[in-house]
Order: C-alpha cells, then structure tokens, then sequence
C-alpha cells in the first residue's frame, strides 16, 4: 500500500537574512534610558521587506545581533522608517564602547 507524504512546502524567499553595516553608539535618555546603534536607510528598508514574516508585534524583529566578538538575541525597534539595535550593557562593556563610537554590526534574521 502507498505511504501517505506530506506535500512538500516550497519557499519563495531565503531562510535566513544576514545584513552588515556600522553606525555610531548613541544613548537614548526616555523613561527607560537604553543605547542603539540605527541601521542605516538601505538595510532597514531590507529588514521592512521582511517584516511580515518575522515581526511578533509593533513592527519588532527578532535578530541575533554581533558586534566585534560579542554576540546577543535582541529585537530591533522600528522608528521612522528605520530600526534601531538595542546594545545591552554587558554587551557595551566586553567590547568596551562608549557613546559616538563608530561600531560595526551583523544581524541574522530567521525568515
């Protein structure tokens, strides 16, 4: 007798999104003070294209995130019509950054 198979699901877009670029540590001084790093016009307009199929809520994107030999999971914020990349205290002090240095950032999304 024949074996019953699942119908085989085809995928249209690539299983995983790997972007690079750099951009300034900045500090963000709200209710709940956090530093970032914007990804730049190009790139954000990448992780938009995208959005639909990662985004948990509020346009969030899960990522894991790299800068120099620190790597972490985060989500990135969208903010007018860009993201932004939360960098966690512990992540700024193993690479010892400070605010306004130029860092350059990996990001794998999981599509």
């Amino acid at each position: 007798m024949g074996e019953d198979k699942a119908p085989r699901t085809r995928r249209s877009y690539p299983l995983e999104m790997e972007l690079e670029f750099s951009g300034a540590l900045w500090f963000w001084r709200g209710p709940a003070p956090w530093h970032f790093v914007t990804v730049p016009d190009e790139e954000s307009a990448e992780l938009e294209a995208t959005s639909a199929f990662v985004s948990y809520g509020w346009g969030m994107i899960p990522v894991a995130a790299r800068i120099g030999g620190t790597e972490w999971t985060t989500s990135l914020f969208p903010q007018s019509g860009r993201y932004l990349v939360p960098v966690k205290a512990w992540v700024r002090k193993a690479e010892e950054l400070d605010v306004g240095d130029t860092v350059t950032v990996r990001l794998s999304v999981d599509l």
